[in-house]
């Protein structure tokens, strides 16, 4: 009778070790696809930051020519003998010349403006999309573990 009750614990023992293997290798499962989406998330994020500074930079610029053209000195624009800016507006020889290239630059301008907007929107969506991903996952690893836990029960 001992030894039945020895051998009983001494399978219940082998159960638990078993199921306590799974659990741990459910738990690095679940760890290795949380750093992946992490750093899909962190490799998007990036990617959008450096998309908004480039597209800010060259809002920045073309702001800097509207006003130059317009005639205010704007404090970005180094003070040279000739710039690439001044060559530009010596080539314009009327008033037309002067408005036909400040429409073409206000027209870039709003170009530049619905692209950072649509980039922007984008990397909204798509942080919710990856924060909305990894919910899910923790979520179903979280049920997942419930549910073995009521197994166990």
């Amino acid at each position: 009778m001992n030894q039945d009750l020895t051998q009983q614990w001494l399978t219940e023992i082998q159960v638990l070790k078993e199921q306590m293997a799974g659990l741990q290798s459910d738990r690095d499962a679940a760890w290795e696809s949380a750093q992946k989406w992490r750093k899909l998330y962190n490799t998007e994020a990036e990617q959008r930051r450096t998309d908004a500074q480039l597209s800010q930079q060259a809002i920045a610029s073309l702001k800097a020519d509207l006003h130059k053209l317009q005639g205010f000195e704007v404090e970005t624009i180094a003070v040279t003998p000739v710039t690439a800016i001044q060559q530009e507006i010596e080539q314009l020889k009327s008033v037309e010349d002067l408005q036909a290239k400040l429409i073409a630059v206000i027209k870039e301008r709003d170009r530049l403006l619905q692209a950072l907007k649509t980039e922007q929107d984008n990397h909204a969506q798509t942080r919710n999309s990856l924060t909305t991903a990894l919910g899910d996952a923790i979520d179903s690893l979280t049920r997942e573990r419930a549910g073995r836990a009521e197994g166990e029960k």
